[in-house]
């Protein structure tokens, strides 16, 4: 982040976490207003920020849109962050919930896939040995991003090669985003894939986790991932 201020990287946030709600490219008099700052201030910010790569300015708009390169800044930002010992929250305490009383592994694993979707509005995923489950495909081609051919194509071409990607690659971070083109397959979907690695008593490297559009409130659905890969391992061992 040394290259850019603190007021610009702040704008990038901005953007993504705007753009994430809105699904609109995201305007300087709206930022201008939320940084107390003159339009030109943030459209000069603005510029900077297209120039390192990080936002672009989609044709038809004078808004802004973040970049898989901005995406990844914003990303490798809150992943450096220390932890928190945050209270649980309700999405966490509705996944413990139905981990917990699941019952037999595989409804266990269906449950915390199903959970993720209802929570995260993606595809719900999880791969454990040589099984893939899968769900959410309604939430994620409602996206408007993935409601082309050629988006939606790319997306099922990354799903139907992901089981035997993980098998080989075995990412082996506790929880790994992929962003856009960082994809390993499908890389013009406009997709990110956000999972979280654990173990349980069927594999060593078993991951859950969630796609969806780049356009994704990354700090609370990595959050989610991430602890619902820790109750999975719990309530499997």
């Amino acid at each position: 982040m040394s290259e850019l201020s603190d007021r610009q990287f702040q704008i990038l946030s901005s953007i993504i976490e705007q753009y994430a709600e809105v699904a609109v490219p995201v305007g300087s008099v709206t930022l201008a207003k939320l940084f107390n700052v003159s339009s030109a201030t943030i459209r000069n910010e603005m510029t900077i920020l297209e120039k390192h790569g990080l936002i672009s300015q989609p044709h038809t708009s004078a808004g802004r849109i973040p970049t898989d390169k901005g995406y990844r800044l914003y990303v490798n930002y809150i992943s450096e962050q220390p932890r928190a010992d945050a209270p649980v929250d309700r999405s966490a305490r509705a996944i413990d919930v139905r981990i917990n009383s699941a019952g037999e592994a595989e409804q266990t694993i269906r449950s915390a896939v199903r959970s993720l979707v209802e929570i995260t509005h993606n595809v719900g995923l999880a791969t454990i040995g040589n099984s893939l489950y899968v769900r959410g495909f309604g939430s994620l081609f409602a996206q408007p991003e993935l409601m082309q051919a050629k988006a939606a194509q790319e997306v099922a071409n990354l799903i139907d090669n992901l089981e035997p990607w993980l098998r080989e690659a075995a990412p082996n971070e506790p929880l790994s985003v992929f962003i856009g083109r960082e994809n390993p397959v499908g890389k013009g979907s406009k997709s990110t894939l956000i999972i979280s690695r654990f173990v349980s008593p069927y594999s060593d490297r078993s991951y859950i986790g969630v796609l969806g559009p780049t356009r994704q409130d990354y700090k609370n659905v990595m959050s989610v991932v991430s602890h619902t890969g820790e109750a999975l391992e719990r309530a499997l061992a």
